[in-house]
């Protein structure tokens, strides 16, 4: 290891709790963000010279990084520019991994812009979402993806739709990842296909999507849904079936409102909610003889 200056402003030793949704994490060596595709270079040449391991981190909303922290570099990547490239009703929209999708719903609503709708409400980041597939009311994010820009080692490489391998929940590089030699793959950018709709009918459809999710989501601190849905089931409702709404350990707790989610009510530990996924685990595999499959990231 030498001990050269990291290339951006790197915060040492960061309570990661205050950048995940959950609020829970413990410290990081270094946290940051970077904005620019060359800052994102130099931070992976940074890193491997100082021999320690790094993750990039969407918003934070789909992870659970445990109190024990992280002996490495955790960076977010936060370049949130955008165009839209028209061509009668059909628009290519180009944009940063960084930006929030909720907020791109609504600003494509706005103009007119059709294919994101079913986000309102998501948390995160599009970079996010395409890992995970996000989605929701019926559609996700490989419905309308064209292609992405994937930082590969020191190399920018365009990836069509299809080389992301979707599936529920799932991308080749959300599980497939470790299969790539190097630091870890970080998507710096996307193509969404759009079409023209009336802005009066989107916007309608939003506030709808939003007064459903207002009347089915939890309140709290939390991730949203920790369990992928075991193929024609509800994973809240299997947990829920197991009479285990409202269970606590420690300061989490499996939300009353809806099974799938679980509560940081106000000082949980990482082990809490671990704790919490076991119990939720255990009780629907003996009651039903069902393996429930995780959606968070668990760092």
């Amino acid at each position: 290891m030498n001990h050269s200056k990291p290339p951006i402003l790197l915060r040492e030793y960061e309570p990661m709790a205050r950048h995940t949704s959950w609020r829970i994490g413990g410290s990081v060596r270094y946290y940051g963000e970077v904005s620019r595709l060359e800052d994102a270079l130099a931070l992976v040449a940074w890193a491997k010279a100082q021999d320690l391991d790094l993750i990039w981190m969407g918003g934070g909303t789909n992870i659970l990084i445990q109190d024990a922290g992280f002996p490495g570099i955790i960076v977010r990547y936060v370049a949130q520019e955008w165009q839209i490239e028209e061509q009668d009703d059909v628009g290519v929209l180009r944009v940063d991994s960084g930006a929030i999708v909720a907020s791109l719903a609504r600003r494509m609503g706005n103009l007119g812009w059709a294919g994101l709708e079913w986000a309102e409400g998501i948390p995160g980041t599009i970079g996010g979402a395409i890992f995970g597939n996000a989605g929701s009311y019926g559609s996700d994010i490989s419905a309308i993806l064209l292609g992405v820009r994937v930082l590969i080692g020191d190399q920018v490489e365009e990836w069509p739709a299809s080389r992301m391998e979707f599936g529920y929940r799932r991308s080749v590089l959300k599980d497939g990842a470790h299969m790539i030699a190097g630091p870890p793959p970080l998507i710096v950018g996307a193509s969404l296909r759009m079409r023209r709709g009336d802005p009066k009918v989107l916007a309608s459809t939003m506030a709808r999507i939003a007064a459903e999710r207002k009347n089915n989501a939890p309140f709290g601190r939390t991730c949203g849904s920790v369990f992928k849905n075991p193929i024609g089931y509800s994973a809240g409702q299997l947990i829920d079936r197991a009479g285990l709404k409202g269970t606590r350990l420690g300061d989490a707790e499996i939300s009353q409102r809806h099974a799938n989610y679980i509560i940081n009510l106000g000082g949980a530990t990482s082990s809490d909610v671990l704790g919490l996924i076991e119990i939720a685990r255990e009780a629907v595999r003996n009651k039903f003889g069902i393996e429930l499959e995780l959606e968070v990231r668990v760092i």
